[in-house]
């Protein structure tokens, strides 16, 4: 059993697991979730810069990023689904008119298992006057109090940024701090899999994000500051540090 096969086997039987522990407690409960209608929430961001998972040397947008999104939630079942999209300061090839843009798709399940909360679901990349880029992860994570720990698996194609295979796992951490300040901090790392994408290095540190953030008054928009120290990437080269400032704002619809 090769070492993708393994993966494949190892996320499978979680998965499995999961569903019928899923599955049996949602018995003992009674029967099905509740179900509700859906809820739906927005998001908008300027970001300095877009650096995606830690790649400092060739930031996905190296200027003023425009982002945003959408989230849907059904009721109190777990389910949901969304969309997130960014610019990029980016083209592929070079000869298409204008930069491209990411569009992220993803839908999952979120419940809590006595005091440990999960989720699981699928994402899925689409670019805009971007070749070959597009695929698909399978997210799971779990977390309780102030932590998550989670991984994302590339099962869809082999792409300009990931070979099929490529596992990023991360720990994340967030608090309150006094004066309305909150702080965030995530750590990344990679194992990195053979495939056409020239690959060197096994895997290791990717990179880890503090972030401090702080509401703008009584406006619902929050601005913030996020340090990056990089890691290497897949070939071992060594990311510089970064500063990003942003502002964000999120709003129900």
């Amino acid at each position: 059993m090769n070492v993708l096969t393994t993966k494949y086997f190892k996320l499978l039987t979680g998965a499995l697991s999961l569903f019928a522990v899923l599955g049996m407690s949602a018995a003992q409960a009674g029967g099905s979730p509740k179900s509700g209608g859906f809820a739906m929430s927005a998001n908008i961001a300027v970001n300095s810069q877009y650096i995606f998972r830690g790649i400092t040397n060739s930031p996905e947008d190296g200027n003023a990023a425009l982002q945003g999104g959408f989230d849907w939630s059904k009721g109190d079942t777990g389910l949901y689904f969304g969309y997130w999209g960014s610019s990029l300061g980016y083209s592929k090839p070079t000869t298409n008119t204008g930069d491209g843009f990411e569009n992220d798709l993803y839908a999952g399940y979120k419940g809590k298992i006595g005091g440990i909360g999960y989720d699981v679901g699928f994402l899925t990349y689409v670019y805009a006057n971007v070749d070959d880029a597009d695929t698909t992860e399978f997210n799971l994570s779990f977390s309780t109090g102030a932590f998550t720990a989670g991984i994302k698996l590339n099962i869809g194609n082999d792409v300009d940024w990931s070979n099929e295979g490529d596992l990023y796992y991360f720990v994340s951490a967030e608090t309150k701090l006094p004066k309305g300040f909150t702080v965030s901090a995530i750590a990344g790392f990679y194992d990195y899999d053979t495939g056409p994408l020239t690959t060197t290095n096994s895997g290791g540190f990717r990179h880890l994000d503090i972030t401090l953030s702080h509401a703008i008054g009584k406006t619902g928009a929050d601005m913030n500051v996020t340090a990056i120290f990089g890691g290497d990437d897949r070939n071992g080269v060594d990311q510089d540090d970064a500063i990003v400032f942003g502002i964000s704002y999120n709003f129900d619809i």
